[in-house]
């Protein structure tokens, strides 16, 4: 998994789901969310692909920065996406 940062308000996170695929999110509570997700009260996208495990997260300090990162990585192709999860 990349290095998380979560100790800030608002978390930026890529999910790896049960096929493989990869999801991009906002939340200002990670562990939450997660379990939304995997309990199919998350995403209509992941409720059909769970479970899933965060492999990517980063934390900002204000909403405005973590919702502008969240769209350019939905922007991202999937080799890209891959390529930050792998921390490069």
């Amino acid at each position: 998994m990349s290095e998380c940062e979560t100790d800030r308000d608002h978390v930026v996170y890529v999910l790896e789901c049960a096929d493989g695929s990869l999801y991009t999110g906002y939340t200002t509570d990670l562990e939450r969310r997660v379990g939304e997700h995997n309990a199919g009260e998350g995403a209509k996208y992941t409720r059909g692909r769970t479970p899933v495990e965060v492999v990517h997260s980063e934390g900002y300090d204000s909403r405005s920065a973590a919702m502008s990162r969240e769209y350019e990585i939905k922007q991202f192709s999937r080799a890209r996406k891959v390529r930050l999860v792998e921390g490069e």
